[in-house]
């Protein structure tokens, strides 16, 4: 068995993984991303785009955000790619626990997924600033100009965070528990496009659970990509591994960082499985038939009337807990 064919058993032995993902994994739904050659930040507009999906500049320049939303951030035709379907597939085997996202796409939703987590909310669900009145994607898509809510006239905001804006507590919380839970943690990261905030804030999460990490610099298909792997040294999750899943690059050492980490894993369990075999006290069957005295025993030895006791046979009805 080759490492591949090691680490596909391990998946399939696995009953409790958590995906964290962000734009990469929707590129194959014809969704750009963002700092690729083809990506969003790479083509020319009035503003930057990271100026055009700002706070300040939606409550400034609301009409031209929005002329900038619908025509670069609304793909409602995209459909799941293979991606999307193998977690949801995961996840209705039992193994995969939760899927967190940055995407806004709702596309692990759309390829059946249900314990999804999206850091960066979603375009599917859209709200009146007023009154809070829910509206779809379709609603945003066909409006002009601004749109405004039909019930008060308030103005109606994605429900994505924006820059500027912070994340979802809750969603941070759920994030932080999923993971808590795993063995190890499988990092990665976008080498084309470099490491971003939300990647340092989650490393930065990732350092406190003091769980075993193993750093990927995901699509580091060629030298343009060397750059992004030292920069992320400073993440502080240890040496990155230069990789690529969709060519193969890097598996060899994704699998021999997993081994050891599984020999380390499973010397700990032996040696607090003998602890804990040292320290079990032992286990005392009282036996006899009734009224031998097996109650007056118990609470003599535990120096505490624990168990009612009396002339009469089966008077004891009490658990010692």
């Amino acid at each position: 068995m080759n490492e591949r064919e090691t680490l596909k058993q391990w998946v399939e032995e696995s009953n409790y993984i958590v995906f964290f993902g962000g734009a990469g994994v929707s590129t194959e739904s014809n969704i750009p991303d963002f700092r690729s050659t083809d990506g969003l930040y790479n083509q020319t507009y009035a503003y930057p785009p990271e100026t055009i999906l700002s706070h300040t500049f939606y409550m400034r320049k609301t009409e031209e955000f929005y002329r900038f939303y619908r025509d670069k951030l609304l793909y409602t035709d995209a459909k799941p790619n293979k991606a999307h379907l193998a977690l949801a597939k995961l996840e209705r085997e039992g193994k995969v626990r939760a899927v967190i996202t940055q995407n806004i796409d709702g596309l692990h939703q759309k390829a059946g997924s249900k314990k999804v987590l999206e850091l960066h909310g979603s375009v599917l669900r859209n709200y009146c600033e007023k009154c809070h009145t829910f509206y779809d994607v379709h609603y945003i898509l066909n409006s002009k100009g601004v749109p405004v809510c039909e019930k008060c006239g308030g103005r109606v905001k994605p429900d994505v965070v924006l820059y500027e804006e912070g994340l979802d507590d809750c969603t941070i919380r759920k994030s932080v528990e999923a993971i808590a839970d795993a063995d190890v943690c499988l990092f990665m990261f976008d080498a084309r496009a470099g490491l971003q905030p939300y990647d340092e804030l989650f490393a930065s999460l990732v350092r406190k659970m003091q769980k075993p990490v193993i750093l990927l610099a995901n699509k580091c298909e060629g030298k343009k990509q060397e750059d992004a792997v030292y920069e992320a040294y400073k993440l502080g999750l240890g040496q990155p591994i230069p990789f690529s899943a969709e060519h193969g690059i890097g598996f060899d050492d994704l699998y021999m960082e997993l081994l050891e980490i599984d020999e380390q894993k499973s010397a700990e369990e032996e040696k607090q499985k003998e602890t804990e075999d040292a320290k079990r006290p032992i286990q005392i069957a009282f036996v006899g038939r009734p009224n031998v005295g097996k109650s007056t025993l118990v609470n003599a030895l535990l120096g505490d009337e624990r168990m009612l006791t009396g002339p009469e046979a089966g008077m004891t009805r009490d658990a010692i807990t």
